[in-house]
């Protein structure tokens, strides 16, 4: 009579294929989050470049406006001076 210990019994072979499986499913799903996460950032980096030009837009913007406000208070004296010389010729 023998007596040892049993390190794999014949009804365990299915267990191996389930532990492949898993193994490669692991390995597509390392793959796909690296993937997805490679095009976020893609993504990230044309928003952060139109976001800027969007920036510089608005400070020219703003720049523009200043210039006008500046034209618009010296049309507004150059108007007032005309009524108060018609005002005198009155």
């Amino acid at each position: 009579m023998t007596t040892g210990v049993v390190l794999a019994s014949g009804g365990g072979g299915s267990n191996g294929g389930i532990i492949a499986i898993v193994i490669v499913g692991i390995i597509f799903t390392a793959i796909a989050v690296s993937i997805v996460s490679f095009f976020q950032l893609q993504k990230h980096r044309a928003d952060a470049v139109a976001f800027a030009a969007y920036r510089k837009l608005a400070e020219e913007a703003v720049q523009k406006q200043d210039q006008l406000l500046t034209e618009l208070q010296t049309l507004g004296m150059k108007v007032d001076e005309i009524e108060r010389m018609l005002r005198s010729v009155e």
